[in-house]
C-alpha cells in the first residue's frame, strides 16, 4: 500500500514535548469525559422518572450515540468553517445546552431532544480535537498524543459516574446534570485559550487548490476508506461489544452484580494504565506492533471467555480484554491522522470517525441477534472471532515503511 502524502505532516519541533501542550490539549479532554461519564448513568432514570418505559428509558440513552453517528459529517462541516479551536468551544456549549434541556424539562420528547444534542457536541468535539492535534503535535510524538488524548477521555468518563454519585446521594438527580454542564462548559473555556491553527503555506508557484468536499474526499481517499476503513468497523465492534460481554457473561455464571461490578472496574483499571506505553511503542516501532496485538489479545480473551466458570477464569479474561482494548487507545484516532491530508481534513476524519460510528453501533446489535437466535456463548465467540478479522486486516493494509507512521517525512518547501 503507497505510504500517504507527506503534506499532511507538520513540521517537526526537536524541543517539543507532550507536557508543554498538556493543559490545554488535554484538560477539555478530561472535562468533557467527566461531564458525559457524569449523566451516562442517569439518563435512564430520568426518563423512567418522566414516565418512559424501560425500553424507552434505554433508547435515551441510545440517542447520545445515534446523535453522534448522524452528525459526524457535519461536524467535519463545522469544523472546517469555524476551525478546530470554535468547533470545539461550541460543541461544550452545545452539550451544556442539551444537558440544560435535560434537565429542565417535564416532557420526555424535549428529553429526547437534549440526549440527541448531547451526541452531537461529541461528535463535533472528538472531530475537532483530533483534527487539531493531527496538525499541532509533530509526527514523532502523535501516536503518544493522540494515545494520551483518548486515554484522558476515558479516564473522564471513569471519573463522571463517580462523581456524580456522590452530587445525587447529596442533592438528588439535577445534580448529575449540573455537574456536567459545568464540567463541559470548564471543557469550553479551556478549549478557548488553545491557539489556533495557522494555514500550512503554499508550494512556490503552486496557486491554492479547490476547496475539498465530502465527495471529493471519498473519491481521492477511497483506497484507505475501503482497507484501513473496514478494519476500523470491525475493530469498533469489538470495542463497543466488550462493555456488554463482561456483565453479561458474568450474569450467566450467576455472579453476583457486586462481583461483577467489581470484574469490570478492575479491567477498566488496567484499560486505562497502559495507553501511555502503547502511544510510545506506535511512534517508535510503527502502527502496527499495538494495533495488531491489541486485536489478536482481545479476540483470543473473548473466545476463552465461554469456557470461563467462574470469578478467577472470569477476571483473567476480562483484565486481557481492558488490556487489550488499553493498548489500542487512540489508534483509530492515530492511523486516520496518518492518511488525513491537510487540504480537507475535517471530512476526511468526519468519514472516517462515522466508519467507525457505525462499528460501534453493528457491534453491539450483531452480539444481541447471536445471543436471542444461538446462545450467548456463541455470540461472544463471534465477537473474538470479527477481532482476528480486524487483527488481520490490519496486518494486512497498516503500511510496513520502517517508519513510526507509514510514512517519511520530507522538508517541506
Amino acid at each position: 500500500m503507497p505510504s500517504p502524502p507527506d503534506a499532511t505532516t507538520p513540521s517537526s519541533s526537536p524541543s517539543f514535548t507532550l507536557r508543554r501542550i498538556a493543559v490545554p490539549a488535554f484538560g477539555p479532554s478530561l472535562l468533557f469525559g467527566i461531564g458525559e461519564g457524569a449523566i451516562l448513568p442517569i439518563v435512564p432514570l430520568t426518563a423512567r422518572d418522566l414516565g418512559a418505559s424501560v425500553p424507552i428509558a434505554a433508547l435515551m440513552v441510545a440517542l447520545i450515540g445515534i446523535g453522534s453517528l448522524l452528525n459526524n459529517i457535519p461536524a467535519s462541516f463545522i469544523t472546517m468553517r469555524w476551525g478546530e479551536r470554535w468547533a470545539m468551544v461550541a460543541a461544550g456549549l452545545w452539550s451544556a445546552l442539551g444537558m440544560g434541556l435535560c434537565v429542565g424539562t417535564s416532557h420526555l420528547g424535549l428529553f429526547a431532544a437534549g440526549c440527541f444534542m448531547v451526541g452531537m457536541s461529541q461528535a463535533v468535539y472528538n472531530l475537532a480535537r483530533q483534527s487539531y492535534m493531527t496538525e499541532a503535535v509533530p509526527i514523532e510524538y502523535r501516536a503518544r498524543a493522540l494515545s494520551t488524548l483518548g486515554g484522558v477521555m476515558r479516564i473522564g468518563m471513569f471519573l463522571g459516574p463517580f462523581l456524580a454519585a456522590g452530587a445525587v446521594h447529596a442533592f438528588g438527580l439535577s445534580a448529575a446534570y449540573a455537574l456536567g454542564i459545568v464540567a463541559v462548559v470548564g471543557a469550553a473555556a479551556v478549549g478557548a485559550r488553545i491557539p489556533d491553527l495557522e494555514a500550512p503555506p503554499l508550494p512556490p508557484g503552486q496557486g491554492a487548490p479547490a476547496p475539498a468536499t465530502i465527495l471529493s474526499t471519498l473519491r481521492d481517499h477511497r483506497h484507505v476508506f475501503l482497507t484501513l476503513g473496514v478494519g476500523v468497523v470491525l475493530v469498533s465492534a469489538v470495542r463497543a461489544s466488550r462493555q456488554a460481554v463482561i456483565p453479561l457473561w458474568a450474569d450467566h455464571l450467576a455472579l453476583a452484580p457486586s462481583v461483577a461490578s467489581l470484574i469490570y472496574g478492575l479491567a477498566g483499571a488496567v484499560d486505562m494504565l497502559v495507553f501511555y506505553p502503547a502511544g510510545k511503542v506506535m511512534d517508535l516501532k510503527g502502527r502496527g506492533w499495538v494495533a495488531v496485538p491489541s486485536m489478536l489479545i482481545m479476540g483470543l480473551a473473548m473466545l476463552l471467555m465461554p469456557l470461563t466458570t467462574g470469578t478467577v477464569t472470569l477476571l483473567l479474561a476480562a483484565l486481557a480484554i481492558g488490556f487489550g482494548n488499553g493498548i489500542g487507545s487512540g489508534m483509530i484516532m492515530t492511523i486516520g491522522a496518518d492518511h488525513a491530508p491537510r487540504h480537507g481534513r475535517a471530512h476526511f476524519l468526519g468519514v472516517w470517525r462515522l466508519m467507525s460510528d457505525i462499528g460501534s453501533s453493528c457491534g453491539p446489535a450483531l452480539l444481541s441477534f447471536l445471543a436471542a437466535s444461538l446462545t450467548l456463548a456463541w455470540g461472544i465467540a463471534a465477537t473474538g472471532l470479527i477481532a482476528f478479522a480486524a487483527a488481520g486486516t490490519l496486518a494486512h493494509w497498516i503500511p510496513r515503511h520502517g517508519d513510526r507512521g507509514g510514512r517519511r517525512r520530507e522538508p517541506e518547501g
